[in-house]
């Protein structure tokens, strides 16, 4: 089935009116329109009553490309790139190129925003704020690290909170597990007793965000072990979800973000939904 080229450039100015590539640090990241799969003819009219189906997912797997399949999905908004390194082949050899040839034969396009939507305002790092705020009011919120060329005030990687009352590091983790609805975390502190004023939190990978910012506190999903080892022996606390724990549950948001920007532009037949198949890779036994 062909989609209207017409019908993927409104989902993808949807996706950049909230977050914006100019966010991406395009010095290592790979964000965009990977795949276009729409319809190159140009006498395929936009009809905004046509079914557009949108999957939302962090990873794209080969799970997730099925699921894209049977939803008949018209694009597939993949947080994390699904193309990284350039391609010198494509074979079937490679379970990713496999879900390529698969996504290009069902004319599904992919569009993956990955730093943008962590820099936004709004974007998940604000989200994993906003979750430390339901537990304890907000004196401040910070931008960790902020490119002033490219970034208005509030854009950028990281954020550095202080509560308006210190509070405990047993209350933070039962928040934090019931913000992103996970079981479990990982926890390093020289001090399971001392009372949290701030936290340095990024989204994914907070090692480099990380560098320079002095907090109570450090939340992110990883960290390698000489990093988590300097934060405890520097008296410091660290909080880990795992990699993509951090970043999941944002996609509720994205999915709220695209349905009403589409409806306002005259889309009347949206169907967005959340991959059911899209979990993190590592499991705690």
């Amino acid at each position: 089935m062909s989609r209207s080229s017409q019908s993927i450039k409104a989902i993808v100015n949807s996706i950049q009116k909230f977050y914006p590539t100019r966010l991406a640090d395009k010095s290592w990241d790979n964000t965009g329109l990977l795949v276009e799969g729409s319809s190159l003819d140009v006498s395929v009219t936009e009809d905004k009553s046509a079914q557009l189906n949108i999957l939302l997912t962090i990873d794209l797997t080969q799970s997730v490309a099925d699921e894209g399949v049977a939803h008949n999905s018209s694009l597939i908004l993949a947080y994390h790139p699904f193309i990284f390194r350039g391609l010198k082949s494509i074979t079937t050899k490679d379970p990713q190129q496999r879900s390529l040839l698969k996504l290009i034969s069902n004319g599904i396009s992919v569009y993956c925003p990955h730093t943008a939507i962590d820099a936004a305002k709004g974007g998940v790092n604000d989200f994993l704020a906003d979750g430390l705020a339901a537990l304890q009011s907000l004196k401040s919120r910070e931008v960790c690290d902020s490119d002033p060329k490219d970034h208005n005030e509030g854009e950028g990687m990281g954020r550095l909170v202080e509560f308006n009352e210190p509070v405990a590091l047993t209350a933070l983790v039962k928040q934090i597990k019931s913000h992103l609805q996970i079981d479990h975390v990982q926890v390093a502190t020289a001090d399971e007793h001392k009372k949290i004023s701030t936290v340095a939190l990024c989204a994914g990978s907070g090692g480099s965000v990380f560098k320079g910012v002095d907090a109570d506190l450090y939340y992110t999903g990883e960290l390698s072990h000489h990093e988590a080892l300097f934060f405890k022996e520097n008296g410091k606390t660290v909080i880990l979800t795992n990699h993509t724990n951090c970043e999941r549950g944002y996609l509720t948001v994205v999915k709220e973000n695209l349905q009403r920007d589409l409806s306002e532009q005259g889309y009347t037949n949206v169907d967005i939904k959340i991959s059911e198949t899209d979990v993190d890779p590592l499991k705690t036994w």
